[in-house]
């Protein structure tokens, strides 16, 4: 008899748990997570970002040139064009190419393109290349595609320069992405821990702290940080303005998330929980930062993801009115610099490339940032 207790236990352990037990039975991520999944734009955002995220980490391996080589005889050059069908009506399996030749006209002394078809070159995916470190740490030469030699490929078209759009486009994407994680960062570092104390303490503490958000919140944003950058000194190497300028903005963005960390901790600081763990002798901070700060932390999480476009489009801002990423660094505000005028737009419109992906990174960060509080929000089904 008991054995057969014991058979019926295990089948019951067995059997999986009915949807509605497991949505009561779940926690408060795996809820989050279950939300999060039926929101299909957020869920594609995503991916895009982590695709966008892999090309900065791995720029060198997405790139088919060297980024900053100069190509002479292909100065303004416009972007291949990918054929999979050559003048006889054959059809190819492999796309190709076929080689740019320059012509110079005479009466305007501008550069003219034309395809030399005497020859194709075929397409080809994990080819040997420019040799570089992956991460900095591993060598190889092999890159994502590349064409047959002594062809060069340019998918994004060259600058005034020659340089490879394309490869400048994806070493661009390590700068631009990582000033507004890092600086998504520092700013929640500083919003959580200056807001957290205001809230928590109050009194004196909570009077000057907000004295000084309210001042540093009514001072215009732009002309801040573009009187930020512009203070950055001018001798200073590519890596100290990049340190600098990720500085800059989370000084501008910090105080906002300081004050709604401080609105949530004013309704929370006296709740059970708070003052279960005063009576535990837990310090103020580990209050602070193990219970107050994690029992809000979907909404910190929404207010971070939708504060990294604002970053990324600040970075952008600064580097396009050159106050900003100073060469030979590159951003895509680097890059968006030479299509200032409209003649280079007229003449070169590829190289307005670089804000195609700033659009998208902007667009994919707000629908993830959307998802993300749809999913936090515990009255919405």
């Amino acid at each position: 008899m008991l054995s057969r207790i014991g058979r019926l236990g295990k089948k019951a352990e067995a059997e999986p748990i009915p949807f509605d037990e497991s949505y009561y039975l779940a926690s408060q991520w795996q809820l989050i997570w279950r939300k999060f999944r039926r929101h299909r734009l957020a869920m594609f955002s995503s991916v895009i970002i982590l695709f966008l995220y892999s090309i900065a980490l791995f720029a060198e391996f997405y790139a088919v040139n060297d980024y900053q080589q100069r190509h002479v005889k292909y100065a303004k050059a416009p972007p291949h064009t990918l054929y999979f069908v050559d003048e006889d009506g054959n059809f190819h399996l492999r796309p190709f190419i076929y080689d740019l030749k320059q012509e110079l006209d005479m009466e305007t002394l501008q550069r003219n393109y034309s395809e030399d078809r005497s020859q194709r070159y075929h397409l080809s995916f994990f080819v040997q290349g420019e040799p570089y470190k992956l991460l900095g740490l591993i060598e190889s030469n092999i890159h994502l595609f590349g064409v047959d030699a002594p062809a060069v490929f340019f998918p994004f078209g060259t600058d005034e320069l020659g340089r490879d759009l394309y490869s400048r486009t994806m070493h661009a994407a390590r700068i631009s992405l990582s000033i507004g994680f890092l600086g998504m960062v520092t700013s929640f570092v500083l919003g959580c821990l200056i807001g957290g104390v205001s809230g928590y303490f109050g009194g004196s503490i909570d009077m000057i702290v907000q004295r000084v958000i309210e001042f540093l919140i009514s001072i215009p944003h732009i002309p801040l940080i573009m009187a930020l950058s512009a203070a950055l000194p001018h001798e200073w190497s590519s890596t100290q303005v990049y340190f600098g300028i990720t500085v800059v903005l989370s000084v501008v963005n910090w105080p906002p998330l300081a004050r709604a960390v401080r609105g949530k901790l004013l309704e929370l600081r006296e709740a059970d929980f708070v003052m279960a763990a005063r009576i535990s002798n837990m310090s103020d901070m580990d209050i602070i930062i193990k219970h107050l700060l994690p029992s809000f932390a979907s909404f910190l999480i929404v207010v971070l993801s939708l504060a990294v476009p604002g970053m990324i489009l600040a970075e952008t801002a600064l580097s396009f009115l050159e106050i900003g990423i100073r060469p030979p660094a590159v951003s895509w505000g680097v890059l968006l610099q030479n299509a200032q005028n409209i003649r280079s737009l007229s003449q070169s419109p590829w190289l307005l490339i670089p804000g195609i992906f700033v659009i998208i990174t902007v667009l994919a960060f707000n629908f993830l940032g959307d998802g993300m509080r749809d999913a936090a929000d515990p009255y919405k089904q």
